[in-house]
């Protein structure tokens, strides 16, 4: 392939598959790249693992507030909202509501769920497992994240179907499935309206039964006497919602996939369980569910020989990263006994340097409970057609893939 041939701009050209061919070129022929942009633009599209490390740790040099952190510019009356999320901050800002969101995700609170995740991924697999067939999207790889997401937010069970349904029409707004006769923007926006009604309402409810989750301790939480205020709230829900179960729910989804692809790995597994830690980590580079991010030039610079301009946009392709092989050995290999594995696994789950996910080691240990739960009881998991995947350049994600199994009576959850 041509640089001349490469666009990992258009969201079509994920449908089929990612592009990697496209991102092979980059790295090999223009590892920074002034991509063409359909606004008129360009975007410089950043290939070499080093590269996005370099991107990723220097905050001051690569804004997260200055742009935003998606792709395409928006104006400066969205950006005014869009800078009240910590995804979009950059330090001393982000570090205030850091400080704040830190106190509910400790490493004593993730111990204390993973019982509870550990029976609730039983009770999936046991739903199933007589079926003989099922969507291991909308069946499986959806709940446990959905479910997890619910119970630490403090989100009623029989509710999470709605944070499922917002994070669809906010992610895959560019997909014709997940929007109406409306623009994509206007999908967004109205999928966004409905989830802040939701959690004005339930942060009401917190307010006069306080209780032990998530949203009862952003609304108490306080740093330097601050705390958040409402439209604040109102975007770290919207992010909890979205991020805490999209990124996983796709990472299950692409990693049994992969399992699939390549039975000889998935035997290994299989005869050797304790392998579930190194394949967990292989499961993040292969995945690569955030498939990029977009930080913006604070001052002129050089990177990878380019001249960067202060507000040029530059776009860190993660997938492409992961696909590294100055890093990787083999790298189009699917290894589940990768080690060492030193692959963008904090931005893959979104974030990195100082915007390192809160949720990475949640959902490290749902992904470990879901194979190892699903695994031993439906070992022969086949395709019955193929996965229809999301029409996104941002997100790599699988919408449905119908499976075939042979049957089996799933052990009571303990």
């Amino acid at each position: 392939m041509e640089l001349a041939d490469v666009d990992i701009y258009d969201p079509d050209n994920y449908v089929a598959g990612v592009p990697h061919e496209m991102f092979t070129t980059l790295r090999r022929d223009a590892p920074v790249y002034a991509h063409p942009h359909p606004d008129g633009g360009f975007f410089w599209a950043v290939t070499r693992h080093e590269d996005i490390v370099t991107v990723n740790r220097d905050a001051k040099s690569f804004s997260s507030s200055k742009g935003g952190t998606l792709l395409d510019n928006h104006s400066e009356d969205q950006l005014v909202g869009e800078r009240l999320m910590i995804l979009n901050m950059d330090p001393p800002d982000h570090t205030r509501l850091r400080k704040i969101v830190n106190k509910a995700f400790t490493p004593r609170t993730i111990r204390m769920l993973i019982d509870t995740l550990r029976e609730r991924a039983q009770r999936i697999v046991a739903e199933v497992s007589e079926r003989g067939e099922c969507d291991f999207v909308t069946d499986i790889a959806c709940e446990l994240p959905l479910q997890a997401i619910a119970d630490i937010m403090g989100v009623p069970q029989e509710d999470r179907h709605l944070v499922f349904d917002w994070s669809n029409r906010l992610i895959g707004f560019n997909d014709p499935e997940f929007r109406d006769q409306t623009s994509p923007a206007e999908e967004a926006g109205a999928a966004a309206a409905e989830l802040y009604a939701y959690s004005e309402a339930l942060a009401e409810e917190k307010r006069k039964a306080p209780a032990d989750d998530i949203v009862t301790t952003l609304l108490t939480a306080e740093v330097d006497g601050e705390r958040l205020g409402p439209m604040e709230f109102n975007m770290f829900f919207l992010l909890l919602a979205v991020a805490g179960n999209e990124t996983t729910r796709n990472a299950i989804s692409q990693s049994m996939l992969a399992l699939v692809e390549h039975p000889d790995e998935r035997q290994r597994l299989l005869d050797d369980p304790s392998k579930i830690d190194t394949a967990t980590e292989e499961f993040l580079r292969w995945t690569t569910p955030v498939m990029h991010f977009r930080r913006t030039a604070t001052t002129d610079l050089v990177l990878g020989g380019q001249q960067i301009a202060e507000g040029d946009r530059v776009v860190m392709v993660h997938m492409s990263g992961n696909r590294d092989a100055d890093v990787f050995d083999d790298p189009f290999r699917f290894d589940i006994t990768r080690d060492p594995n030193a692959h963008l696994q904090q931005i893959a789950f979104g974030g990195g340097g100082p915007h390192f996910c809160l949720g990475a080691n949640l959902a490290r240990a749902e992904i470990k409970l879901m194979f190892q739960e699903l695994l031993p009881v439906l070992p022969d998991i086949e395709l019955s057609a193929p996965p229809s995947r999301l029409r996104s350049n941002f997100i790599n994600g699988i919408k449905h893939m119908p499976i075939s199994y042979t049957p089996a009576k799933a052990p009571a959850p303990a």
